[in-house]
């Protein structure tokens, strides 16, 4: 009974946390409210860190939590209310009519691509293996897919890793600057 179950909640996760995002995505760039736009963003975010859990990435999860979350969340929480007239609220523009056109392009070709007869696992799972072989093989390249992030970051990537945390640093100290005037 569990093995009709679980896909069954799998894909009622899926479609909760799907509607959820883009309700609160869509509530992001339409409240003028600009502390309850930054309070749906962190339910969008959240959402986007559940379904990179049921695909089965649970590290980028965790970044997703940690980082954008946990970190960028409360600076921006913390900006808004460190800057005046917050009453005020985000003033309304034009181009609300374009960037529906756009938005709505953009859905559609993101149909097309994901409804076409596509192998998204191509690289990772062979077409020649039975089930129970393709099952190893994911498993294998999933339990091995951090150590291997982890040593590309610190080998071939350490310039770049290197770059964003001075980034993050910069911004943090001229946040820090913008603070202190005050």
């Amino acid at each position: 009974m569990t093995l009709t179950t679980e896909p069954f909640a799998i894909e009622l996760a899926f479609w909760i946390l799907s509607v959820c995002t883009l309700i609160s995505a869509i509530a992001v760039v339409q409240i003028q409210d600009l502390f309850r736009s930054a309070l749906f963003l962190i339910v969008t975010l959240l959402g986007v860190a559940g379904l990179f859990i049921l695909l089965g990435a649970e590290f980028l999860a965790g970044v997703q939590l940690m980082v954008y979350v946990g970190a960028i969340s409360v600076l921006i929480i913390f900006a808004i209310l460190m800057t005046r007239d917050l009453e005020e609220g985000n003033p309304s523009h034009s181009f609300r009519v374009p960037v529906a056109i756009v938005a709505i392009i953009f859905i559609l070709f993101a149909y097309y691509v994901i409804t076409q007869d596509t192998d998204w696992n191509g690289r990772l799972i062979s077409e020649n293996l039975d089930a129970e072989q393709q099952k190893v093989a994911a498993t294998v390249f999933f339990k091995e897919s951090i150590p291997y992030l982890a040593k590309m970051l610190l080998t071939d990537f350490v310039l770049a890793f290197e770059m964003v945390s001075v980034l993050l640093l910069a911004a943090a100290l001229g946040a820090l600057a913008l603070v202190r005037d005050r």
